[in-house]
């Protein structure tokens, strides 16, 4: 009697997180699942189920293969630079002496701007006439390039921004993690004779290996789920050289009015999210960098 007192209790005290956890986003994902296998177009009264067809036609779909292939360099191109950056970030922030404070809010500040604000001062900068990114290199003598106006650089302009915005979050983490590595081991290396590079490699980078898979597993999912840049920057383009599986996701549901389509990527996209967390997490446990 009493245990089950106490399991009422438990449930009563989370049940007010629980009903926006329905509402907002059980529900949701179940009801967009159950659209995937219809031809709703959002106007009809009429819903026909269509079984696998939305799937299949993804499948056949050539564009869509290019949508994978986009959505997997952008989450590799983003979150590979914005874990190697904001780490060296951190040990150079960790290493100063003056003037940590005022450098980290600056490098900061990028993450608590809107992404939208951002992406318009960036397209300026990226513009090819009178960018400032041009002008710089004109004057370093280096080639102009044609930034988000041309299907070779346009991923590479996006990825700028995206990993521009997401450094200052990254360090945070990492400057945090690397305060907390054991002082006594660091000085206990140095007196053996190993070096700072060493020192790094064998105590620090295993020490703050939690902190690398947090950051990766949560830039991973951010990376799947960019889209106002792409909307800002280039609307996919050009000739959807930045179309990722997010994006395609909006162009099925709100321009071709397809919510069927549009709701199989979006369980396409969820599914792949998965797999990938998982890989993650295995892969973690299995390298040297996990503590």
């Amino acid at each position: 009697m009493q245990n089950k007192k106490e399991n009422l209790a438990g449930f009563l005290f989370i049940l007010p997180a629980i009903i926006p956890l329905m509402v907002f986003w059980i529900l949701p994902v179940v009801f967009s699942g159950a659209l995937s296998f219809t031809d709703w177009d959002m106007m009809s009264e009429k819903i026909r189920f269509m079984g696998l067809k939305n799937y299949t036609s993804l499948l056949r779909d050539p564009n869509f293969g290019r949508v994978l292939k986009n959505t997997l360099v952008f989450a590799v191109g983003s979150t590979v630079p914005t874990i190697f950056l904001g780490m060296m970030t951190a040990l150079v922030m960790n290493g100063a002496r003056k003037g940590t404070g005022i450098y980290r809010t600056i490098i900061f500040a990028p993450y608590i701007t809107p992404m939208v604000a951002i992406s318009v001062v960036w397209s300026w900068i990226f513009e090819p006439r009178v960018g400032i990114l041009n002008f710089i290199m004109r004057l370093a003598g280096l080639p102009e390039s044609q930034w988000l106006q041309s299907s070779r650089s346009a991923m590479v302009s996006v990825l700028i921004v995206t990993v521009w915005k997401s450094l200052g979050w990254t360090m945070i983490f990492y400057m945090e993690a690397i305060r907390k590595v054991p002082q006594n081991l660091l000085e206990s290396a140095a007196i053996d004779g190993a070096g700072g590079f060493l020192r790094f490699v064998k105590i620090t980078l295993p020490m703050i290996s939690p902190t690398t898979f947090f950051l990766v597993i949560m830039s991973t999912i951010s990376s799947l789920q960019a889209y106002d840049q792409i909307q800002v920057l280039t609307q996919g383009g050009p000739a959807g050289a930045t179309r990722t599986l997010l994006y395609y996701y909006y162009q099925e549901a709100f321009q071709n009015f397809n919510t069927g389509k549009a709701s199989a990527v979006a369980v396409i996209l969820v599914i792949i999210t998965v797999i990938l967390s998982l890989a993650e997490t295995r892969i973690s446990k299995k390298t040297v960098f996990y503590h």
